[in-house]
């Protein structure tokens, strides 16, 4: 579904300023093929669509049978498909690009937040999940939502509870290792591609299985192109909004008006479901670092190794994230005092996030 096809409410456009510009229009993708729910399956009618009605229609209307749609999101925040990460150097930590791409993410959140609140949706949790998880400056988003930061052991890993979240949209997200994506990785840059049933595994396959235990629907994402096909590609229905990372960059402003828009748009998604792929799950891992690298990690938690190859092997993709969470991240040394690295860790990315707060209000303010 394209940007033409979007039918915003006149509150929710007023917010965000009438016309994304012809430079950058919205572009709402959805895997090909998709049929959304409709009035035959107990959803949607002639008179409210299913795919993109409005929310001032589903308010003005209790009976409309597809109301409310998704009402209480978490959004999952990253810094690589952001509007202010421009080279590698936005992406790593106590950079002057690092500190002026946090101020850049954090106001691309804010922009989604105001228009999912002002569309009428109830609770936001936005989840930091970038390098230390302290990238966001909450003084920018609306403190009506809950800006969660730092890593936590569960019952999700890094995120914490969903909190009774019904979708998950994804920002600022980055290609899988493997793709020509802008800073394409998966978890790690150490990794130098991850295979998964044949086919290069994307970190929003992990994320949304790990939410899919508690109904948690993937129903929007932004990053990179390639990114976004990777998405499309791999979570069925999920609606994408790219941004070009190529020259010249584009006009931010109005790039963050179509974020918002499309982000709003796809309150109406029900072309997706929890996302639980059917298992077992076969990965091959391989490292940048080589051979010798791949097998040391390998003997570290018992994992086969073949070829160069890291073989994992699970019943379920969540299995697989916590596998994948030990060797990218872990030692069994550092696994048994995790309860108390977790803090130490966490306290040093809330210093780095104070730092990037002063660096970036003495530098020239981002669009």
């Amino acid at each position: 579904m394209r940007g033409d096809d979007l039918k915003i409410p006149n509150r929710v456009k007023e917010s965000i300023d009438t016309g994304i510009g012809a430079k950058h229009p919205v572009d709402m993708k959805t895997s090909e093929g998709l049929e959304p729910l409709c009035s035959e399956q107990g959803r949607g009618s002639a008179k409210y669509p299913c795919s993109m009605e409005t929310s001032e229609k589903r308010m003005a209307d209790p009976d409309c049978p597809d109301t409310p749609h998704w009402r209480r999101i978490l959004i999952i925040a990253d810094i690589e498909g952001s509007s202010r990460c421009i080279n590698r150097n936005a992406a790593a930590f106590l950079t002057r690009e690092w500190a002026l791409a946090c101020r850049g993410m954090s106001l691309d959140v804010a922009a989604v937040v105001n228009a999912l609140f002002r569309a009428g949706v109830e609770e936001i949790r936005v989840k930091d999940f970038h390098r230390t998880a302290w990238n966001l400056f909450p003084g920018e988003i609306p403190a009506k939502a809950r800006v969660i930061q730092g890593y936590r052991p569960g019952p999700v890993p890094g995120i914490g509870d969903p909190g009774g979240a019904e979708a998950v949209m994804f920002l600022g997200m980055h290609a899988a290792s493997g793709t020509d994506g802008f800073l394409a990785h998966t978890l790690t840059s150490r990794i130098s591609s991850i295979v998964v049933n044949g086919r290069l595994l994307s970190e929003v396959e992990l994320f949304a299985a790990s939410l899919a235990p508690y109904g948690v629907r993937p129903v929007f994402f932004s990053g990179c192109p390639v990114a976004c096909r990777n998405a499309e590609e791999a979570v069925r229905g999920i609606q994408t909004f790219p941004f070009p990372k190529g020259a010249p960059p584009p006009d931010v402003s109005a790039w963050r008006k179509g974020l918002a828009e499309a982000a709003v748009a796809a309150l109406s998604n029900l072309c997706t479901s929890p996302f639980q792929p059917p298992g077992p799950v076969h990965a091959a891992v391989t490292l940048r670092d080589g051979p010798d690298a791949a097998r040391k990690a390998a003997l570290r938690w018992g994992f086969h190794f073949e070829g160069g190859r890291i073989l994992l092997r699970a019943q379920e993709m969540n299995q697989l994230y916590l596998q994948l969470i030990r060797l990218c991240y872990l030692t069994p040394a550092i696994e048994k005092i995790l309860p108390w690295a977790l803090p130490a860790y966490n306290l040093w990315g809330r210093l780095g996030c104070l730092w990037a707060r002063r660096v970036s209000t003495r530098s020239e303010a981002p669009p």
